[in-house]
């Protein structure tokens, strides 16, 4: 089962910048899309600042009840293991 998580943020010099983040059997996948570039990139790496948006939404959906805690789980093993943190 995929799950996907987008968000649309305003950057400093006013560009959009679509953010989508995407589990599908277990694997992550970022993908960003600034509003000036016609396709997705899927390499660059999330920032911290990246994950700490991620993670806000994900808490905000678990307290809504529109994501379950595994779901919130994975979200911070995944966050964890991407920026080197021992525990969850």
């Amino acid at each position: 089962m995929m799950r996907q998580v987008c968000w649309i943020e305003k950057l400093d010099d006013g560009i959009k910048r679509d953010v989508r983040w995407t589990v599908e059997q277990g694997r992550v996948k970022w993908q960003f899309k600034r509003s000036d570039e016609e396709r997705f990139d899927y390499t660059t790496p999330p920032t911290r600042e990246d994950w700490d948006n991620f993670m806000e939404r994900m808490e905000s959906r678990y307290q809504r009840r529109n994501i379950s805690f595994d779901d919130l789980q994975l979200a911070r093993k995944a966050r964890a293991k991407a920026l080197g943190e021992g525990g969850i």
